[in-house]
């Protein structure tokens, strides 16, 4: 297994900056990095920074701040960081420093990072308006709020200065939307790690094992190999905790007979996967079970096969849920569907949520859906989830009550190429009788 952590070179942090300069115009991007937490009192949580912060920088120190001058003829990349301070870095870590800082990332000008009430007006003056996220982090926000009505008040006069705050993601989730190769790797180690977590954790199936005893199993392996946390709380939902869509207990044992759901995937070098796979207990599927299974992982095979550059997300969606509702007819759950599946009131009763989303630095990644009105079309770099998955409560009643307490996901990463789709997560199986040889270790 090959999941060594991608390190980008710093060329391509100063080539996204330059796209974005050339974006704003005579606008300003504030941009924080995400404070530092602690967990109680004074113990560290572990850090990390803000992904649009990242995307550009590749910075991961707490507390920095970018800004971006899209209007200036100097000081156009200007960083705000930690200054050096041994105390601090005894308790801390070593901190690079404002020179060592900007030397390192190619800023035009680097301060430490308490200067930033002082400077922030002066930098901002001339701007039309700042992209910046309000409520993204208190201390910013305050200078940024700040400055505006220093501006306003200044700017009355000689009709300059910022009138107005952006959402970044106005510029940068489009940039996001699409990886570059860089990211392509990271996202593709990111999964291989994934896919090992989810073989180990399957090796530990048996009656009467502890969700949380999985849950260590499977997160073991991302830190054993150099994730650095795992993409999101992990899910291991076993019997009817599987039809809880964000189950985040894990406190149950698992009993024979059941199935266990398990929604968990690794980060590493700041990337994310996003994996799903349902288990067996016990190594085999009961007769209801597989019946639900082979729906779900046909509708998931069947989305993977519709994405292609061109194709809506919107229609990704749509080839899932015909699947589903098909696969729901043939079981006499529900009746054959007359329209458009997805638009189907008594299948999102079993499938509540969509097939899809975006995966970049975050698992829930930046990009519109809709565009224009539409679905947005996929494109070369695009890289998102098929998930789809029936769900039978435990008060399932009529013809659906055999079913009740089954809930089964089944999750893919996806990229899009120029031609078609890879999918990132191949590796692990999906097909029944395979995934009954993995549960125990079979």
């Amino acid at each position: 297994m090959t999941t060594g952590t991608f390190e980008p070179a710093a060329d391509i942090f100063r080539e996204r900056r330059a796209l974005v300069l050339d974006e704003l115009g005579d606008a300003v991007m504030v941009l924080p990095a995400a404070a530092d937490a602690c967990r109680r009192g004074a113990d560290p949580s572990p850090y990390r920074p803000d992904s649009e912060f990242f995307y550009l920088t590749g910075f991961t120190e707490p507390g920095s701040v970018l800004v971006l001058r899209g209007f200036a003829e100097s000081s156009r990349c200007v960083l705000f960081v930690r200054p050096r301070d041994a105390t601090a870095e005894l308790w801390g870590g070593k901190r690079l420093g404002p020179e060592a800082a900007c030397e390192r990332l190619g800023a035009d000008a680097c301060h430490p990072l308490q200067e930033l009430g002082q400077e922030l007006g002066t930098l901002l003056e001339g701007a039309s308006h700042v992209f910046f996220r309000l409520g993204s982090d208190p201390w910013v926000d305050r200078l940024v709020r700040g400055a505006l009505a220093h501006a306003r008040t200044r700017g009355a006069r000689k009709g300059t200065g910022p009138r107005g705050v952006v959402d970044p993601g106005g510029i940068l989730d489009e940039m996001r939307l699409r990886k570059d190769a860089g990211e392509v790797e990271s996202l593709r180690n990111a999964a291989a790690l994934t896919v090992a977590g989810h073989r180990a954790l399957a090796g530990e199936l048996r009656p009467g094992v502890g969700e949380w005893e999985l849950q260590a199993a499977v997160e073991a392996v991302f830190r054993r190999h150099g994730g650095s946390t795992p993409a999101y709380p992990s899910i291991v939902a076993s019997g009817a905790n599987a039809c809880v869509l964000h189950y985040a207990e894990n406190r149950r044992r698992a009993r024979s007979g059941e199935l266990v759901l398990v929604d968990a995937a690794a980060e590493l070098g700041h990337y994310c996967a996003d994996v799903t796979r349902t288990y067996p207990v016990d190594g085999r599927f009961t007769p209801e079970q597989l019946a639900v299974y082979e729906i779900v992982d046909q509708a998931r095979a069947v989305a993977v096969a519709a994405a292609a550059p061109g194709v809506s997300v919107g229609s990704v969606h749509g080839a899932a849920c015909a699947v589903l509702a098909d696969g729901l007819a043939s079981l006499g759950v529900l009746a054959r569907p007359g329209g458009v599946a997805e638009e189907s009131a008594a299948l999102r009763r079993f499938f509540p949520h969509q097939t899809s989303h975006w995966l970049g630095l975050d698992t829930h990644d930046v990009g519109d859906y809709t565009v224009d009105g539409r679905s947005r079309p996929l494109g070369e770099g695009m890289v998102l989830t098929v998930e789809p998955g029936l769900y039978f409560h435990e008060d399932a009643e009529g013809s659906a009550a055999r079913f009740a307490g089954i809930g089964i996901r089944i999750e893919d990463d996806v990229l899009v190429t120029a031609s078609g789709v890879e999918n990132l997560t191949a590796e692990l199986p999906t097909e029944a009788g395979v995934v009954e040889g993995l549960a125990g270790g079979r």
